[in-house]
């Protein structure tokens, strides 16, 4: 059985690791840090390009397990026909959720209350007042009810919300209350005040918040994007916010990162933050717990945990 593990962080920063693979570090350099054939669990680089997480993937041959340390895999998606069957791809679910979720609140907070206009009035050193909107009894609506979903739910509780809405891609009860299936958003999407996108990006969600999705947006709605740029249509958004009919907040666009030139970035109404949403002092701590949890299970021959899909199976 091959036994190197390739890490984008290095071993000797991760207090636990099993004993008997051969770990190697690889963050994205150029030159490999072993024969790519040898290696047998590929932790994937943590906020880098597809093209250059893919790149090892056709010449692993004896890879077993590809762990990403995002909570989506779209950015491995292309380079996993490359590889042999029986691959499993996993995950970084428990990873996000705490960086995602207050970054969440931070710009819905920051959105309603009119934060860049106080910073931006405190550059020309000027008292800007006025009445804002609170998110307190506001009808809250998110788009993605996975863990991160429920993690930002979770924050905000305190504030008061008169009512969460959920939505994934199948009907369910939770402790808290029903999640509605993707079939419902057109009725649902009316009756919100802030609309929280948290979804995968697959065929089924990609351009999701489209023309007839913005439409559907009462007046005065804010748009928060947390999930991944193509998620919504930049286009049809920038329709709407040059009619100031809603707002918006968004951690991730598309593209991405945009150009200095491109219109988004004087819409009138947005927030734009440059998809922090997870790179934060949260994310190595439990970075590295995956980490030692995976490869420990990965060792002793137990059930690893997040297993998105296997290569080769009928469900890929």
């Amino acid at each position: 059985m091959t036994a190197d593990v390739w890490l984008p962080i290095p071993p000797d920063e991760i207090d636990g690791l099993p004993e008997g693979p051969d770990y190697r570090f690889w963050n994205g350099e150029e030159d490999f840090p072993a024969d790519p054939a040898d290696c047998a669990f590929y932790v994937v680089p943590y906020m880098k390009p597809s093209p250059l997480c893919v790149r090892p993937l056709g010449r692993m041959s004896n890879v077993r397990v590809v762990q990403t340390l995002s909570a989506g895999i779209d950015h491995v998606e292309p380079g996993l026909a490359q590889l042999p069957a029986g691959v499993r791809l996993c995950n970084a679910r428990g990873v996000h959720e705490a960086s995602t979720g207050e970054l969440t609140l931070a710009l819905i907070l920051a959105s309603l209350r009119g934060i860049p206009d106080f910073v931006r009035a405190q550059d020309r050193g000027e008292w800007l007042g006025g009445f804002r909107p609170a998110l307190a009894d506001k009808n809250v609506l998110i788009v993605g009810y996975g863990s991160i979903g429920e993690a930002i739910e979770d924050r905000l509780v305190p504030f008061e919300v008169a009512r969460v809405a959920r939505v994934a891609r199948s009907e369910r009860t939770t402790a808290r209350g029903p999640v509605h299936p993707l079939t419902q958003l057109p009725a649902l999407l009316p009756e919100a005040d802030v609309v929280i996108l948290s979804t995968p990006l697959t065929e089924t969600t990609r351009g999701l918040a489209g023309a007839d999705f913005l439409s559907r947006m009462k007046d005065g709605a804010l748009l928060v994007n947390v999930a991944r740029g193509p998620v919504v249509d930049t286009k049809a958004l920038l329709a709407e916010l040059e009619t100031g009919r809603i707002t918006a907040a968004l951690d991730v666009t598309d593209p991405e990162p945009l150009a200095r030139e491109h219109p988004l970035w004087r819409a009138p109404g947005v927030l734009i933050s440059p998809h922090a949403g997870g790179p934060t002092s949260a994310f190595f701590p439990r970075a590295k717990r995956l980490l030692v949890d995976q490869l420990n299970r990965y060792v002793n021959r137990e059930p690893l945990r997040n297993v998105i899909l296997t290569t080769g199976a009928s469900t890929v």
